[in-house]
Parts: C-alpha cells; structure tokens; sequence
C-alpha cells in the first residue's frame, strides 16, 4: 500500500514539474528524453539480440534431447 502510494505521489511531482505553473521543467524533460532515446533504444536492442541467442541455444537443445530420446527408444 505504501509502494502505490509513493508511485502516486511521484507521478503527481512529476506533473507538477512538467506544468507551465508549476516548475516548467518541460523543455528539460524533453530534453532528458531526447539524449535517452538512443541509448535506450541501444539497450533494447542488445536486450533483443540477447534473447534471440538464448532462444537459439534452447531450440538446439531441444532437438538434442529429441534425437536422444529416439535413439533410447530404438535401443530399448
């Protein structure tokens, strides 16, 4: 209850901040968000490739234990 409460409170500042009465922080938001987008969008993209990697290795073992499984099987 007090973790929704903090986020409530933080995104109310946050508004406050970004409105023309209140701070007027909104040209530098956007500014912050401007520098961020490329980096951010750097991080997804390892993240991507990353998960594509692991997706890869786990198909691989898959098909590694199928083939194993038919061979136990034709032993048997």
């Amino acid at each position: 209850m007090v973790t929704i409460i903090f986020g409530i409170a933080c995104i109310a500042l946050t508004v406050f901040a970004c409105l023309p009465m209140g701070l007027n922080w909104s040209a530098n938001v956007v500014y912050v968000l401007k520098g961020a987008a490329p980096l951010l969008a750097a991080f997804v993209g390892i993240i991507a490739i990353l998960i594509g990697i692991a997706d890869i290795r786990d198909r691989n073992e898959a098909k590694r234990e199928e083939l194993e499984s038919i061979s136990n099987e034709k032993q048997a």
